[in-house]
């Protein structure tokens, strides 16, 4: 079955994220986003805070910024979510906004190179390996966790363009598409990702999750936000983009990326949603009834 979910925008409060769980939880919601976008909120903070606060529905943190954080560090971070909130956390991490990352010093000369060797730290480590190992970016001398995720867990990769995606293939358990990818973008990128996955030599029959994010809007003037959201980020050439109107409306658009194979669609709301808790019943109450 196709989970679905809904982000809380970091362009919101903090103080707002409490209500905004609580009510993920009480409604039909499988799943809620939060993002780690300089320069607002942290991710791992936020999504401890937001699985304190609720009994069942599952936190996603999309996407860790990799230059930003130590692996070891960020291995610690998550062990300590999943350990605590066992089969409620889903993290992943990416290359961060460049011009971000230039603004912090941060900066990778070869992100792709740093991804790589995060992610398969990472998912060493919440494994349970020790790891030792001198990488271009990455170095750890004998490290192992004290308290890894029982069973392990889960790092999912966020990309773009076909050289990330077919690296999300060869060593992540699933990959974030975010909200530029229309049905078949999500179809050319789960093959470019079987294309590294086959040439990993990974198990063509175990599971490779895909989540993708959906710009949403309902209400009044649903689809003026839309077309402002896609304005703004520049994406109105692309066909298949974004949905505005009621459930049935919104549930049929997310029943064309499942077929396309996504299998969590994360509804994002517009820039300038009116009443954010309000989306968030919509999503739940209304959109997920409906959603196969």
């Amino acid at each position: 079955m196709t989970r679905l979910g809904a982000i809380f925008r970091p362009q919101l409060p903090p103080e707002r994220l409490r209500t905004i769980a609580r009510l993920a939880d009480s409604t039909g919601l499988d799943e809620l986003w939060l993002w780690e976008d300089c320069f607002r909120e942290a991710g791992i903070s936020a999504a401890a805070a937001a699985l304190a606060w609720t009994e069942r529905v599952r936190v996603g943190v999309g996407l860790l910024p990799v230059p930003l954080r130590n692996v070891a560090l960020t291995a610690m971070e998550a062990a300590t979510l999943h350990r605590m909130f066992p089969d409620r956390v889903t993290l992943g991490v990416g290359h961060g906004v460049q011009d971000w990352m230039g603004q912090v010093g941060a900066r990778a000369a070869s992100p792709l190179t740093l991804l790589r060797e995060y992610t398969l730290a990472l998912r060493g480590l919440l494994n349970g390996e020790r790891i030792t190992t001198e990488g271009r970016y990455v170095t750890l001398d004998d490290v192992a966790l004290d308290w890894p995720p029982r069973g392990g867990a889960e790092v999912l990769v966020g990309g773009i363009g076909p050289r990330t995606l077919r690296l999300s293939g060869e060593v992540a358990d699933g990959t974030v598409l975010n909200e530029v990818f229309s049905p078949d973008g999500v179809r050319e990128a789960r093959r470019i990702i079987e294309e590294g996955r086959a040439a990993a030599g990974r198990d063509a029959g175990s599971a490779h999750r895909i989540v993708v994010y959906l710009f949403t809007a309902t209400g009044v003037d649903a689809s003026a936000r839309l077309q402002r959201e896609l304005t703004g980020a520049g994406l109105t050439g692309v066909p298949g983009l974004g949905v505005a109107g009621d459930a049935a409306e919104v549930a049929d658009t997310v029943q064309r990326f499942a077929d396309a194979g996504a299998d969590t669609v994360v509804l994002l709301p517009t820039a300038d949603e009116p009443d954010p808790e309000g989306f968030i019943r919509f999503v739940g109450d209304d959109v997920r009834p409906l959603v196969k």
